[in-house]
């Protein structure tokens, strides 16, 4: 069956529908990444967007579902050069495209992935609609630019995370703004307890949970939108219970003291992003997915720039006075490099301390 990829700008792909048969409209964005699929497509940031992958040739080591982020697809929309109807992998549970009808996901196959990656690059992430029929553009076009990425955290937000297997031990509420699961399985790796709280928990409520550390999550959209969690993120600062922020999270966190973001032209996504941390001058290789960054040069006074982007220099990392701190990339993984774990082994250390410091 035909389907089309209409971009906002006018350009149409023509190629094979698979996965769902329904129409979607969304924001566009490429991935880098060669592998993880899975985890990419159960990101719960990639809420309100259309995914298309830059690697040519996507589902030949099939599903698994210990691989999933989260519990369902969250992306609107899936682009691949090539689908492998034939995976090959003895983990494997079934076919990607089984995945995607699955979970309503509609998606194409035999895009020129590298001529839309280009245009993306040159005019900056727009809308684009996953069609079956093209006959009335003028529709089409007006409904792609009414479209926008709205109540995004909302949406993913869900607190059902939690997993508490020793009540003596450091308990770490992970403020659940679309959290990956793999945050979970981190923390919880490192002896702690860990108690999701929903985006709407509020400040009085996540402390009246006795935390001894507070991770900040991941997640979708437009960093600015959520007013009432930043009003309740700035009642905990100074508080003295350690604070770690991941993309969003650290996203939150620089707005909660006071610093800007802003939207990047087509942001950054996919498992081999460099970041150089300042400190040491060492550069790791790190997963990523966000399309909007911190302000470097609006960070308050007293805050340090942890890390930066070695593709174009933006925040990757701060820290603050009052002991607080955050990064952009995903030490996580899920998927990708390992190489930033240890800033999970940091966290732990210091809600252990915190832990014992109360007892």
């Amino acid at each position: 069956m035909k389907g089309y990829l209409v971009l906002q700008n006018g350009k149409v792909y023509e190629g094979k529908r698979f996965g769902s048969t329904r129409d979607s409209v969304g924001e566009l964005v490429f991935s880098t990444a060669m592998v993880g699929y899975c985890e990419t497509l159960t990101d719960p940031s990639y809420y309100g967007q259309i995914i298309m992958q830059t690697f040519p040739l996507v589902g030949n080591y099939g599903v698994c579902g210990e691989d999933f982020e989260s519990d369902r697809i969250y992306a609107f929309g899936y682009i691949v050069r090539q689908l492998c109807d034939t995976p090959s992998n003895f983990r494997s549970q079934g076919g990607l495209e089984d995945m995607l009808i699955k979970y309503d996901i509609p998606a194409l196959q035999g895009i020129d992935t590298r001529a839309v990656t280009r245009q993306v690059r040159e005019a900056g992430v727009m809308n684009a609609a996953i069609v079956s029929d093209i006959s009335d553009m003028p529709r089409i076009l007006d409904m792609l630019s009414r479209y926008s990425v709205k109540d995004a955290v909302s949406n993913v937000s869900s607190g059902k995370k939690s997993l508490v297997t020793d009540s003596r031990a450091p308990t770490v509420v992970l403020w659940d703004f679309g959290a990956k699961g793999n945050i979970v399985r981190h923390l919880a790796a490192r002896g702690l307890n860990v108690i999701c709280a929903p985006y709407n928990y509020g400040a009085k409520r996540i402390l009246s949970l006795n935390p001894d550390g507070i991770m900040l999550s991941n997640g979708p959209g437009d960093p600015m939108e959520n007013t009432g969690v930043i009003k309740e993120l700035k009642s905990l600062l100074g508080v003295g219970v350690p604070i770690f922020g991941i993309c969003l999270g650290h996203q939150l966190l620089a707005l909660a003291h006071g610093a800007a973001t802003h939207k990047l032209k087509y942001g950054h996504r996919g498992i081999n992003q460099p970041v150089k941390f300042t400190e040491s001058g060492r550069v790791y290789v790190t997963s990523q997915n966000h399309g909007y960054a911190v302000m470097s040069e609006s960070l308050p006074k007293g805050a340090r720039l942890m890390c930066v982007s070695m593709n174009d220099g933006t925040c990757e990392g701060a820290a603050y006075d009052d002991g607080s701190y955050s990064v952009q990339f995903h030490p996580e993984a899920g998927a990708g490099p390992h190489d930033t774990q240890f800033l999970f082994d940091g966290f732990a250390d210091k809600v252990t301390s915190y832990h014992l410091s109360k007892h």
